[in-house]
């Protein structure tokens, strides 16, 4: 059954071929087996997991069952989960128990999901390997010597390894799409606004965004018909009409416009990475689609652009972060601003150090215009790009990361390479746009390979529509990494 997609799972639970609490005892077991060698999850409670699967069984025999109702899921350790652990990957927060629900982690509930528990993730979302977590580094299930990608590693690696059908992310510069093209699953980043980040504990306010993590186009939508919606309590959750995002599955992607930036052929795409995304756009065209040509002339600053707007929010957003009222607080000090200074010095870790330096520098007097303003002022053009490009294209693809995933501590000295994992990624989160990736092929090692697909504003619907047609036509969403049963 671990093998099973949400849609799958969905059936077997309506016709009484499995109960709620067997799949998730079947969960539990493996991660009970497996999460050692992998390191995906930080906090797992199986009594309370299983509380939820007996709950979840009473709905379906009351007859108030929906299509998730009973499903196991994991929740990244980013959103406030009421009585559980969360720790955003820090010693800081390492014993903070959320007194309240995070609005992702509510909807999933209302929809009589099951927590598995927390996954595993960079220290406040910030890395893109999984190595800068406080509770160790999570092993991509492809290869236990390399990484999955962060900071969302520990969902995509419990999903690859079949822990759990399904999890949550965040990505804020590619933190959902790249750890999916690393571990061979599929993940998608919502269009800015689409998924409330209340409870989610906060990086980069104006690029974080919550979004699914599963095996396949269809189970993302069926997750985001339950993640996204209006949420009063975050200012910047758009109020919208309810949507099915999967109304356009089984509409033909015949006409279909693919545009393929020329940026994205740049210096440092692996070969094995241009060939399967070169195959994928190939069995578009089988299906009918049509390739455009388009540009996108400042994507190439987007690195830059990010790691100025990125800290500069993250200095501003971690201040709160000071032992006060919660979270770790120093053994010694001799006044309130020695507290406040060996605090935040023992609980952050180096990168999450770093970024707040960074961001501090931006901001201060005397390099605010010429570094923030500056960001944001290219941040504007490089969205203007985009609009101009789905003037010609309905959507646009490319890899997910320049190359598959690289080895355990291979760029953990050097900062700029770390960075530029997420070239072709961060660009969606600075224009607010929606992105996903998808599998499609493997490297010469072995590895897989992840397809970016990229849509206008509110085009989610379109894009699973085209994820899901290619997932018809291939199987590449459909291998596993070897030893995972």
């Amino acid at each position: 059954m671990s093998n099973a997609t949400l849609k799958e799972l969905s059936l077997k639970l309506a016709t009484g071929a499995c109960s709620s609490v067997e799949l998730t005892h079947e969960y539990l077991n493996k991660i009970n087996r497996l999460n050692n060698d992998l390191g995906c999850f930080i906090t797992v409670d199986g009594e309370r997991s299983l509380a939820q699967a007996q709950a979840a069984d009473a709905q379906r025999s009351a007859g108030r069952a929906g299509p998730l109702t009973g499903i196991p899921l994991a929740h990244k350790d980013i959103f406030c989960t009421q009585g559980w652990l969360t720790t955003c990957g820090s010693r800081m927060l390492a014993n903070f128990v959320a007194p309240y629900d995070a609005h992702v982690v509510e909807r999933c509930s209302a929809a009589g999901m099951v927590t598995l528990g927390k996954t595993n993730m960079d220290e406040f979302a910030m890395g893109s390997s999984n190595e800068t977590s406080y509770f160790g580094p999570v092993r991509n299930p492809w290869h236990r010597e390399t990484v999955p990608g962060g900071s969302s590693g520990g969902s995509a690696a419990a999903v690859a390894a079949r822990l759990a059908p399904a999890a949550t992310g965040t990505d804020t510069g590619g933190s959902i799409r790249q750890p999916a093209a690393l571990t061979g699953i599929c993940g998608l980043k919502p269009t800015y606004g689409v998924v409330s980040r209340y409870g989610m504990i906060a990086f980069a306010s104006s690029l974080d965004q919550a979004g699914p993590m599963a095996r396949t186009a269809e189970d993302l939508g069926l997750l985001l018909n339950v993640m996204a919606g209006f949420d009063a309590r975050d200012s910047t959750s758009l109020d919208r009409p309810t949507e099915d995002y999967l109304r356009d599955l089984p509409r033909s992607v015949a006409g279909l416009r693919i545009g393929l930036p020329q940026e994205f052929l740049a210096a440092g795409l692996a070969p094995d990475v241009q060939r399967a995304v070169d195959a994928a756009v190939a069995e578009y065209r089988k299906l009918g689609a049509t390739v455009v040509d388009i540009s996108l002339p400042n994507m190439g600053l987007s690195v830059p652009v990010y790691y100025v707007l990125a800290p500069a929010e993250a200095s501003s957003n971690l201040s709160r972060f000071d032992g006060v009222r919660y979270g770790h607080r120093a053994a010694e000090y001799t006044d309130l601003l020695d507290m406040y200074k060996r605090t935040r010095a023992e609980g952050f870790g180096a990168e999450v150090k770093r970024r707040i330096l960074i961001g501090t520098y931006v901001l201060s007097h005397g390099y605010y215009d010429a570094y923030y303003i500056r960001a944001q002022k290219l941040r504007r053009l490089i969205a203007q790009d985009f609009a101009a490009a789905f003037q010609k294209c309905d959507v646009i693809m490319g890899p997910t990361s320049p190359t598959t995933a690289f080895r355990l501590g291979e760029k953990s000295a050097d900062p700029v390479q770390m960075y530029l994992s997420d070239i072709y990624t961060i660009a969606v989160n600075l224009a607010g746009l929606p992105g996903m990736s998808i599998p499609c092929g493997f490297d010469g090692g072995g590895l897989p390979v992840g397809l970016q697909i990229i849509g206008n504003y509110f085009d989610e619907a379109r894009m699973l529509n085209v994820a899901h047609q290619y997932q018809l036509a291939t199987d590449w969403h459909l291998k596993m990494p070897p030893g995972i049963e």
